[in-house]
């Protein structure tokens, strides 16, 4: 078993020890979730969960927040808190937005899972967690971890019974034959909500893990203009949400009818998964299961995923 494979199927057991955080209040403002990369698809989950359950939130990129707050946030628009999220806590861009947060007189929270790290100095509050040591340079285990803080800090259910459903899951994905997949060229994410920012971060996990090309949509945008690239190598993950079912089930008919090959996660698809978490939540349960599908693609490629071409572990920038 290769690191990425250790970080992969050993992170539940951090899922059970991470003490989380508790739920946020309603505030008379909005909370501006911020990250890169990873971190930057995950903030997009937990914005909109938050929203979902009151808080309202908005992600943008660290490295915009820096240099353009004005054009996600209106001036007079209240209070502002600042979540920064960071798996090593020297992401240059995401420690840099809190200083120019503090700047601006905002308060800040800096989720890490680098206890001690630049962004833990910096921020008002740090909130950090222990992820697993074999995590390479790409994210996975430290991933799970900040997206669970997230839904924690949005008030939604964390606990070990999430865990449990979350690996199940992940062993059900790695049951099906690669060979169902290996051969599609053309990968699609498909999810909502919440879930959208679940959709990026696997397609984004595919493409770092396996080189290939990968695209991620909100389920009903995908009609408006992007399927016309849909064919016989096209591969298709639906992360299905409770509430839209039967509307992303309408759409999986008409990809599978134009050649697509479909993994639903919980709903139907050529291979269908169960989900059992409930609204939001079923995308953290599909995460570990999308970081395995981007490790089963690449080996059957014969890439290693533990050195990514042009990545490293921690993006640092020279600043002036």
């Amino acid at each position: 078993m290769n690191p990425t494979l250790e970080g992969i199927f050993g992170q539940f057991q951090y899922w059970r020890a991470a003490q989380m955080p508790a739920p946020l209040s309603p505030m008379n403002g909005t909370r501006v979730i911020v990250g890169c990369g990873t971190s930057y698809n995950l903030a997009l989950a937990v914005s909109a969960a938050m929203n979902a359950n009151g808080l309202r939130a908005i992600a943008v990129p660290a490295g915009e927040w820096i240099v353009r707050p004005q054009a996600y946030l209106a001036k007079g628009s209240g209070d502002v808190e600042v979540i920064a999220l960071s798996r090593s806590g020297e992401t240059t861009e995401t420690v840099q937005a809190v200083r120019a947060s503090h700047a601006r007189g905002q308060k800040t929270i800096g989720v890490t899972c680098a206890p001690k790290s630049a962004l833990s100095g910096v921020a008002s509050i740090a909130v950090e967690f222990e992820t697993h040591p074999s995590e390479g340079i790409v994210m996975t285990s430290s991933a799970s971890l900040m997206l669970l803080a997230g839904y924690a800090m949005a008030g939604l259910k964390v606990d070990d019974t999430l865990a449990g459903r979350a690996e199940e899951t992940m062993r059900a994905l790695d049951a099906v034959p690669v060979d169902a997949y290996a051969k599609r060229t053309h990968f699609v994410f498909l999810g909502g909500g919440a879930n959208y920012g679940v959709a990026l971060e696997g397609a984004l996990k595919l493409q770092e893990m396996a080189i290939c090309y990968t695209q991620a949509f909100h389920p009903g945008e995908y009609r408006h203009g992007p399927i016309s690239l849909v064919d016989e190598r096209t591969a298709v993950v639906m992360l299905y949400h409770e509430d839209t079912r039967a509307d992303e089930t309408a759409l999986v008919q008409e990809l599978q009818a134009k050649g697509a090959w479909v993994l639903g996660l919980g709903g139907a698809g050529d291979v269908s998964l169960d989900v059992t978490s409930a609204g939001d939540l079923s995308g953290v349960e599909c995460l570990p299961a999308l970081q395995l599908l981007g490790e089963r693609y690449a080996a059957a490629q014969g890439i290693d995923t533990t050195t990514p071409r042009h990545l490293t572990k921690v993006v640092m920038l020279e600043t002036q």
